[in-house]
């Protein structure tokens, strides 16, 4: 056991990341968790070597890696979210008569867990098992809309990062932010052709109890027939909302 100690500094340090919104100085993740200077610099450069921090060079901050989102994409993966999800899923389909999805994140991609078909739709690519990059889907845009700046930023530290689907998509962080930024503003992501062509999706993101996003919901429907905009977010974001109570979200009441 006599890895045990440095285990325990290791989940310590990434809780500690956790429960900021911002990234953190290594000076003050030092002073916050009692630990040697140095012991901490050798653990962000173990922990960076790994994917579950990423230093941003021009704020000297650290802040959570994409690693970390994969664990917990794959915990949201796993058969109590879809079994959480699905009867939601399938009243969504009832209530809108179009083809509902569910996808997490898994890195720069989303990655589809459920899809409810609605009778006498077509099939989708949207798939269960099909990654999709996130910045080209309703779905991952959400999602990425509810994470803190420098996370996506993490996501997409370069032009390299972003995928061109039939002729579009963002190719910098600066488009990705305005796109996202938009989002937050509407509470809900769209997206028009950029996956499969004649056919649109309207997306919100599911919420678990930390506020972050576990899941993305979707509805999809032809481009040249888009229902009645209103009662589809409504619907949509009504879903989302189920969802993320029952994955221990809470809403914060304004004062």
């Amino acid at each position: 056991m006599a890895n045990a100690p440095a285990a325990a500094q290791a989940v310590a340090l990434l809780q500690l990341l956790a429960r900021h919104a911002e990234p953190m100085p290594a000076a003050t993740i030092a002073r916050q968790l009692g630990m040697p200077r140095s012991s901490t610099y050798h653990l962000l450069t173990v922990l960076s070597d790994a994917g579950f921090v990423t230093h941003l060079g021009d704020e000297r901050r650290w802040g959570l890696g994409v690693a970390v989102f994969e664990l917990g994409s794959a915990y949201v993966r796993q058969a109590p979210l879809q079994r959480i999800a699905r009867p939601i899923l399938a009243r969504l389909v009832e209530s809108t008569t179009h083809n509902a999805h569910l996808a997490v994140l898994h890195g720069r991609d989303v990655f589809y867990v459920i899809e409810e078909r609605a009778p006498r739709r077509p099939s989708l690519v949207t798939d269960v098992g099909v990654r999709l990059p996130a910045a080209l889907t309703a779905s991952g845009m959400a999602m990425l809309a509810a994470l803190p700046g420098p996370q996506v930023r993490a996501l997409y530290p370069d032009r390299a990062s972003f995928v061109q689907r039939n002729g579009q998509g963002v190719t910098s962080l600066t488009a990705l932010n305005s796109e996202l930024a938009q989002v937050r503003r509407r509470g809900y992501a769209v997206e028009t052709e950029s996956v499969s062509p004649g056919f649109a999706s309207v997306a919100v993101a599911a919420l678990d109890h930390n506020g972050g996003p576990a899941a993305g919901i979707a509805v999809t429907y032809p481009a040249d027939e888009p229902p009645a905009e209103g009662l589809l977010v409504a619907a949509v974001r009504s879903a989302a909302a189920d969802l993320s109570r029952r994955l221990g979200h809470r809403t914060r009441l304004a004062e």
